[in-house]
């Protein structure tokens, strides 16, 4: 276990931390608070409590076996976002706790403890078709509340937090905390011979391919990706393309890109896949392709990168922040691009020397644990100020985890 810098032993912070949007096959946003709480559950200086969902207790349990579980929320997204607002500060004020963190989007509004929220990206502001239209005005109206009156922000990416930051002027501050990466599961090594293996077969993928790993939505630009893969794979006799992952919103123009591809049969559809199949995917992929529009973070490519199989991503966003000088980059939805740097890297272009270890050196300063140290420094301020506090912020950028869990100040940009 560890304490942050400046805290002793006996200043444990009571902490509440709403998972109930978690849902059982978690991806992206969900993952993270998954991880985030696994983090929190171990350090000595934070008293976790987890909220979670009625009947969806087993897991939090063991997920975070040192943290208190209170599974009462609905399981129905209408009805759990009535509880947040009318339940959920009762539990809160019965509890004791001195922060409570929203970890998507939306808090308790009338809640009297000191509130910290996770804006992730502000895609429902900038690109709102790429959303259904009830998500849109709910998370609009939700970051709106946030930006106005959570006591401290949490931004995934200094992208995320630019952009926050043009569209509003948040009345607490700013704390850009990265994602981490489970380094014992993310790795180059498989954990035995003929794991990984195994795990593929199982999964319906033999021979060489490209993967790629995420939920099928407009800003995944799997479209792109698929007409990239039928535009270079008539060179790589062999090759497959592995879409990993569920259907989402917009699921439609995917299967037109199939519909229209020459090489249709040398794509793996897996659907989801369990969570403790991800690293084998990754690992053993000729390269790993995140295509994406807009990300406010993109965790399955930092976690290409601790696996060492090299990455084709996009510029302009929170991409690029984590992986340039790793990643092979393109613009957002250049098909010319993707299908040239995927061709590169199964070519094994001499270009592409010295990335990998690159990509190791990268993903080996995010951790879970920094992730954690980064998040504390938001609750500290959040505690600080108390609940209403934040009326004479301005929105300043306060601290950003870095490789060792320490924390620089940024100041305002």
């Amino acid at each position: 276990m560890s304490t942050a810098a400046g805290e002793g032993a006996g200043d444990r912070l009571r902490l509440s931390l709403d998972v109930t949007a978690v849902p059982t096959r978690p991806m992206g946003a969900g993952r993270y608070t998954l991880d985030l709480a696994a983090a929190l559950a171990t350090r000595d200086d934070v008293d976790l409590a987890l909220v979670s969902r009625a009947n969806d207790d087993e897991r939090w349990r063991e997920l975070a076996p040192a943290a208190t579980v209170e599974s009462l929320a609905p399981g129905h997204r209408p009805a759990r976002l009535a509880w947040e607002q009318t339940r959920q500060p009762q539990l809160l004020s019965r509890l004791g706790v001195e922060v409570h963190h929203s970890p998507h989007y939306t808090m308790p509004e009338r809640a009297t403890v000191p509130r910290v929220v996770t804006i992730h990206d502000l895609t429902f502001f900038d690109h709102p078709e790429w959303h259904q239209r009830s998500k849109v005005s709910l998370f609009r109206r939700a970051t709106r509340v946030a930006a106005r009156h959570a006591e401290a922000l949490v931004c995934v990416s200094e992208a995320t937090a630019n952009r926050l930051r043009e569209r509003f002027t948040p009345t607490g501050p700013v704390h850009v905390v990265r994602h981490g990466v489970d380094h014992l599961r993310f790795r180059p090594e498989e954990p035995s011979p003929g794991a990984d293996a195994h795990i593929l077969a199982h999964l319906g993928i033999t021979g060489p391919y490209v993967a790629f790993i995420g939920t099928f939505e407009p800003r995944k630009d799997v479209p792109t990706l698929i007409r990239a893969f039928d535009r270079m794979s008539s060179a790589h006799p062999g090759l497959k393309l592995v879409l990993a992952g569920q259907p989402g919103w917009g699921k439609a123009e995917v299967e037109t890109a199939l519909g229209q591809a020459r090489q249709s049969d040398r794509v793996i559809r897996t659907g989801y896949i369990p969570d403790a199949a991800v690293p084998a995917l990754l690992r053993q992929a000729t390269a790993v392709a995140y295509p994406s529009l807009v990300e406010g973070f993109g965790l399955p490519a930092l976690e290409a990168l601790a696996c060492g199989t090299p990455l084709v991503t996009t510029t302009g966003s929170a991409m690029q922040e984590v992986a340039e000088g790793a990643a092979l980059l393109v613009n957002p939805g250049d098909l010319d691009g993707l299908a040239g740097a995927l061709d590169m890297v199964v070519r094994g272009d001499d270009a592409l020397a010295g990335r990998q270890s690159r990509g190791l050196a990268i993903a080996a300063r995010h951790t879970w644990a920094a992730s954690a140290a980064g998040h504390l420094a938001a609750y500290q301020s959040a505690r600080q100020s108390g609940a209403g506090g934040n009326a004479g912020a301005t929105g300043k950028v306060t601290s950003k985890a870095t490789s060792n869990g320490d924390t620089d100040d940024n100041g305002d940009r």
